[in-house]
């Protein structure tokens, strides 16, 4: 069995910058093909974990639409095991690992990028947390999620690639319990120091502990990405992404699959997603475990996807 896992070096660059890669998963022939026929299968959300008549219902709901489609499209049920990712992730969080969420970053001609920003609980939009640590965990994470985002379509800088500022993982600069309000008429429709940049109608700067903080854009680097290719990133570093300003031809799609240990609380006394001024039942959610055991009780485990496609858990 081949073992993916990072080695020390990468390790220690990982911790040192919060990110490592990127790490070629699929060729772009590979990523092509695997592309266009998960697609087709999108366009169906039967089985979705958030069904299409209920989004429909709540006003203002736009990005909601774009998570855990990896509970009922095979390919992203896959993807979000496969051990390429999985190995890497387990080498950094400890052998048992659940994915929890996954998110569309779609981004089309015009588009803004997205606001710099960190998260820890991901309480960012409703104000309750929607993943809990444990007090004084001792791992090299110590809260948020180590999110791999994978580029369906290539990531460049004329479409709107990742940025990143190494080393902001160790100290936040958002206290994500304050209160973020949902402007959906400010969706590209704000510009920050000369940069089209915002957060699907939030502005995180409503979250700043220090209301006169700017990121230093100086030590920003930027995540070309190949399609098929992954970075894998802490939440809690400062990340952002740029303004697409290519043609109508180059959409940037990027995939994001996020993991935390099993002893994290994922929803923790929560039934629902309350984001973007709406609000969706969590009945058809199920953290996946993807590495590992599972010895605790408080989060909901799937098995298999909604269409009954098994998860491939990596046994260590």
């Amino acid at each position: 069995m081949t073992d993916y896992r990072l080695s020390a070096a990468e390790l220690e660059r990982f911790e040192r910058n919060g990110y490592i890669g990127p790490f070629t998963i699929y060729s772009p022939r590979e990523m092509d093909e695997l592309w266009g026929k998960a697609r087709i299968e999108l366009l169906d959300r039967t089985h979705a974990a958030y069904p299409i008549d209920v989004l429909d219902e709540v006003a203002g709901v736009t990005n909601i639409a774009n998570y855990d489609r990896h509970l009922d499209v095979d390919f992203l049920t896959d993807h979000v095991c496969d051990p390429r990712i999985v190995d890497r992730v387990a080498s950094i969080l400890g052998d048992d690992v659940l994915c929890w969420r996954t998110e569309f970053f779609p981004k089309h001609a015009g588009d803004e990028g997205t606001d710099w920003h960190q998260a820890d609980t991901f309480a960012n939009a409703s104000g309750t947390p929607q993943i809990l640590w444990p007090a004084g965990d001792p791992s090299l994470v110590r809260g948020g999620t180590v999110t791999v985002w994978t580029a369906f379509t290539d990531a460049t800088l004329r479409t709107g690639c990742l940025q990143f500022i190494p080393g902001t993982h160790r100290e936040m600069n958002y206290d994500e319990s304050k209160p973020m309000t949902f402007k959906p008429d400010k969706i590209n429709a704000v510009e920050k120091d000369g940069v089209r940049r915002g957060f699907y109608g939030y502005d995180y700067r409503e979250l700043q502990i220090d209301p006169d903080f700017v990121p230093d854009e100086s030590k920003a680097v930027p995540m070309v990405l190949e399609r098929g290719q992954c970075i894998i990133f802490l939440s809690t570093l400062m990340h952002a992404s740029l303004p697409h300003t290519g043609s109508k031809k180059e959409m940037r799609l990027g995939f994001a699959a996020r993991y935390v240990p099993t002893r994290v609380r994922v929803y923790p006394g929560s039934d629902a997603i309350e984001e973007y001024g709406g609000r969706i039942s969590l009945d058809r959610f199920g953290s996946v475990l993807v590495s590992g055991h599972n010895a605790y009780d408080f989060n909901k485990i799937a098995e298999t996807n909604l269409k009954g496609h098994p998860f491939a858990t990596r046994t260590p």
